[in-house]
């Protein structure tokens, strides 16, 4: 007799596991957790968690407004945060900042020095202000000016300074004593090529010494070829983190760094039309919209 019964219904196929966190790298030397910053009902930062390790350069992406400059003063100390908290070589941000300075280096965006001190004055300034003195501070301050083509202008007025030479000073002053860790907003903004890729072989050397380089930048091509990982965060938040490879894995596609930041920060309707960001142009060899 044959069997009538209704067949049972096909197991349904198990779910797909959700992907998992990025690994965090062992014994950050920086770390941010859950750090968040807001103004009023506007979060700049929003529940940010990071983690650097030594010898790394890690480059800190987004577009202008997403919360990098916001992030990099909580790391330094200039501002409190709303909740959650920063840490350098295991100090609080906030409550030792001054400790912290003795080893991190600082290069912000648009570096500012007395008008009327000379170059290397500053320098001579910066280091002993952290205890360099006698022939020591001589010879740092010495190599560092010449490795930065700022031997001859040493002895010019910081007033008379271009921006570029401005940047280079920045950098020297972040160096002189040689810190742990270096924190560089858009370090190679207003420099000619030559000086841009001497800037980038020093902070290479740096990483592959030991120091933790957190790179602020906007020049995804530099980025890409400098980073170890990155980080990029979009509206406060952060939206991807890992190397190259770990990112394209992390959203099913390929390209380069410039196609994948676009990919995390463009609004739906323009990643459905392959464009950037509004009022970006199309990139090279788009059709027109």
């Amino acid at each position: 007799m044959s069997d009538l019964s209704p067949a049972e219904p096909p197991a349904a196929a198990p779910a797909a596991p959700p992907p998992a966190p990025a690994p965090v790298p062992a014994a950050a030397v920086l770390r941010t957790e859950r750090l968040s910053k807001a103004y009023g009902d506007f979060i700049a930062v929003d529940a940010l968690d990071l983690a650097v390790p030594r010898g790394e350069v890690f480059g800190f992406l987004g577009p202008n407004g997403a919360g990098k400059t916001t992030t990099i003063r909580m790391l330094m100390g200039m501002l409190i945060p709303s909740a959650g908290r920063a840490v350098i070589l295991d100090r609080d941000c906030l409550r030792d900042r001054v400790e912290l300075m003795r080893q991190v280096g600082y290069l912000p965006d648009n570096p500012v020095f007395y008008d009327y001190l000379r170059g290397a004055e500053i320098l001579t300034f910066v280091g002993r202000m952290h205890g360099l003195g006698g022939a020591e501070l001589d010879r740092r301050r010495r190599e560092l000016l010449e490795r930065l083509g700022l031997a001859e202008a040493g002895e010019e007025y910081a007033v008379n300074y271009s921006t570029g030479m401005k940047k280079k000073l920045g950098l020297a002053c972040a160096l002189i004593h040689g810190p742990d860790v270096l924190i560089l907003d858009e370090p190679t903004n207003g420099l000619d090529p030559i000086a841009s890729r001497q800037v980038q072989t020093m902070i290479r050397e740096s990483a592959a010494g030991g120091r933790t380089v957190f790179l602020s930048t906007h020049l995804l091509d530099m980025a890409e070829r400098l980073c170890h990982r990155v980080g990029i965060i979009h509206r406060g938040r952060l939206a991807a983190i890992g190397s190259l490879a770990e990112i394209r894995a992390a959203l099913a596609t390929g390209g380069s760094l410039e196609e994948l930041f676009f990919a995390v920060t463009a609004p739906p309707e323009a990643a459905a039309a392959g464009g950037g960001a509004p009022g970006e142009a199309p990139p090279p060899g788009a059709p027109a919209p």
